[in-house]
């Protein structure tokens, strides 16, 4: 009989097998929800005591973390906590860690795909041709990228590799850093600076109480109408409504947006169904390198913590025991 019982909210891979066997060599038995509405983990929590919950993308809220009171730790699938009650966790002495660097560099690819998809028409061309439509001249003339603008806001860890990527591509770089970060030819200027001269923005910050929507009327306003909005960081920093009508005003010239808010998102509405938008599904940090680090680490986490230990990357402040 297993020693531990572990809560899985949900994953987006296809089998469970790395988890599986790191947790069973710990002595811990995998519980994966069928369902990750609140109602639904919270009797699972509460059924199987569990004392521990690796978590995706579903919200591990309060009550789902207290329907057992044996949690000793919430563990990330991925890099960003926001769908994690921290504040409770923290107050209940609970860990809360993450892998915040196991997908760097597919983001930053993920991010370059869609510029260049953007820059080159690529999307809409398939498209078209695809619908029985073969015209070169469609859309706006295009412009060599070599040369143009990159706007990053948030220089960190990925920020970093994205711009070393776009400058070999012959790319200027501009750079936001709330940490006062510099990177050697990557200049950091204020925002409405970055704004004003990009050609591309990349957005690549964290959803945060002060980030959520904080792309939005003002900011589009402030952006060059050939300029191209990407978002692979966080779909709450964009206000999609804004988005949609500053698309529609012509304030910028498209968009790529490989996290939405809610997602899924409704794709029969703007901005998502307008043919200047990209949307792809959440996929920047996929590669089977990026999924065996991330998934092998998490559940060596959960162990690690259940046997005492205090595990990688705790985000929260805290230590195991």
């Amino acid at each position: 009989m297993s020693k531990y019982c572990v809560l899985l909210t949900d994953f987006a891979w296809e089998d469970l097998e790395i988890e599986k066997q790191t947790l069973s060599d710990g002595g811990a038995e995998l519980i994966i929800a069928s369902e990750k509405d609140e109602d639904s983990l919270v009797a699972l929590a509460k059924e199987h005591q569990v004392d521990a919950i690796m978590t995706n993308w579903a919200q591990v809220t309060e009550k789902v973390i207290s329907a057992s009171p044996n949690v000793k730790i919430v563990a990330r699938l991925g890099i960003g906590l926001d769908n994690i009650d921290m504040d409770y966790c923290t107050k209940q002495g609970i860990l809360v860690t993450n892998t915040p660097d196991y997908c760097l560099t597919e983001v930053a690819e993920h991010t370059l795909a869609l510029i260049f998809a953007c820059a080159r028409k690529v999307a809409m061309y398939h498209h078209d041709t695809m619908s029985g439509k073969y015209d070169l001249q469609a859309g706006p003339m295009m412009r060599r990228m070599e040369g143009q603008t990159l706007g990053i806001v948030g220089l960190g860890n990925i920020g970093e590799i994205l711009a070393r990527k776009a400058k070999c591509l012959g790319l200027n770089v501009l750079a936001t850093s709330r940490s006062g970060k510099t990177m050697e030819g990557v200049e950091t200027v204020e925002m409405d600076r970055l704004l004003a001269e990009s050609d591309y923005i990349s957005l690549l910050i964290p959803a945060t109480p002060e980030t959520r929507k904080s792309f939005a009327t003002e900011q589009f306003r402030k952006m060059k109408p050939t300029a191209y909005l990407i978002n692979t960081a966080r779909g709450a920093i964009v206000d999609h409504d804004a988005l949609a009508v500053a698309l529609e005003a012509g304030q910028l010239a498209g968009a790529a947006l490989d996290v939405q808010d809610p997602e899924p998102c409704d794709l029969t509405i703007a901005p998502y169904n307008d043919p200047r938008v990209i949307v792809t599904p959440h996929a920047a940090f996929v590669s089977v390198e990026s999924l065996e680090n991330m998934r092998g680490r998490v559940a060596r986490q959960v162990i690690d913590c259940l046997e005492g230990k205090t595990p990688e990357n705790v985000r929260n402040g805290l230590t195991a025991g």
